[in-house]
């Protein structure tokens, strides 16, 4: 990896950590954003973060690119301390935000020998890396056209590899499919698949999209409100919920119809989100004919009713309130 010899072992970060936070906190006066979260990620996984808007989610991925100092606790990020040795960890790591900062009227390659140029690298170097990336990050087609050019999901692309360049060992992605098409996010989720599983670049990934996570996180945490509130891998989440769910399309009011489902011995959970009903229950095949009947009973009409396991977007939900497409409409 690029940027020198490893940090000297830290007797707070024994294992060696990827990225390791004890008690962070980040204020902005009087507001915390960031409210002593305790963070373990190691090398080589891919860490996904979720959170509604305001939770703290991009004030703490800014403190883990040395882009915000933390107020209280510690932070290392490839061995070293944001705060007092923020050079070295911007040497480690890879940063693309959810604005690519990209000038137009360069051409992919004009870009990514200047990024090249900025971390030190000599010619034979940047060449060299250019040929990794542009295997890695699929635009080789059109590096040499200028970048006003590109697509949306080409600019992405051409960010992530300009993030590539100078070897890191830990690459932090914010939003990196958000606005894309289908194809194009698709594309990205397969490069950085490669990315970890072929060089082993620990990936720091917040996402909107909980298929993201679920597809491509070995972890996920899930941040409210400034605190770590819930940490495991995707399927330890979904499991969490512990119940088959029932989820109902209606048409009506249905006054009393979630106290009565309530009160079914086999409904551990009913709650109502506009046209929809969710029902939780430990035996979903043995009670979706009686939940069925009680919604008829009370004079809803049921367009569909369907049975599936718990999702990331019911923990999300159930965690902190509200689902994530609304929580990271902008």
């Amino acid at each position: 990896m690029s940027g020198g010899d490893n940090a000297e072992e830290d007797p707070v970060n024994p294992e060696g950590l990827a990225v390791y936070t004890k008690d962070l906190v980040r204020r902005y006066g009087t507001t915390t954003a960031v409210d002593g979260i305790d963070l373990s990620i190691p090398r080589g996984e891919v860490y996904g973060f979720l959170g509604p808007n305001g939770a703290g989610k991009s004030t703490l991925i800014r403190v883990l690119c040395t882009l915000l100092r933390p107020t209280a606790g510690r932070v290392l990020v490839a061995g070293y301390d944001v705060a007092e040795r923020p050079e070295e960890v911007r040497l480690r790591i890879g940063v693309a935000l959810q604005e690519a900062a990209l000038d137009p009227r360069q051409s992919g390659r004009e870009l990514l020998v200047l990024q090249g140029r900025l971390y030190g690298l000599s010619t034979s170097e940047i060449r060299g890396r250019l040929r990794d990336v542009l295997d890695l990050v699929d635009i080789a087609e059109a590096i040499d056209r200028r970048i006003a050019t590109y697509s949306g999901g080409m600019k992405r692309r051409l960010d992530l590899a300009a993030a590539l360049v100078h070897n890191p060992e830990v690459l932090f992605l914010d939003e990196p499919t958000t606005g894309l098409d289908p194809e194009s996010r698709s594309h990205v989720w397969a490069e950085v698949r490669r990315l970890n599983a072929e060089l082993g670049i620990t990936i720091f990934l917040t996402t909107q999209y909980l298929e993201e996570a679920d597809i491509l996180a070995d972890r996920v945490g899930i941040i409210n409100q400034g605190r770590l509130i819930a940490e495991g891998s995707p399927d330890v989440l979904k499991h969490s919920m512990g119940e088959d769910l029932i989820v109902a399309e209606v048409e009506g009011d249905g006054d009393g119809a979630l106290v009565a489902l309530r009160s079914l011995g086999m409904v551990s959970a009913a709650s109502r989100h506009g046209d929809r009903i969710v029902i939780a229950t430990p035996d979903g095949p043995a009670a979706i004919s009686p939940v069925a009947l009680q919604l008829g009973h009370f004079g809803l009409e049921v367009r569909s009713i369907t049975l599936r396991s718990p999702t990331l977007d019911d923990v999300f939900r159930e965690l902190t309130g509200t689902r994530i497409e609304t929580a990271a409409a902008r």
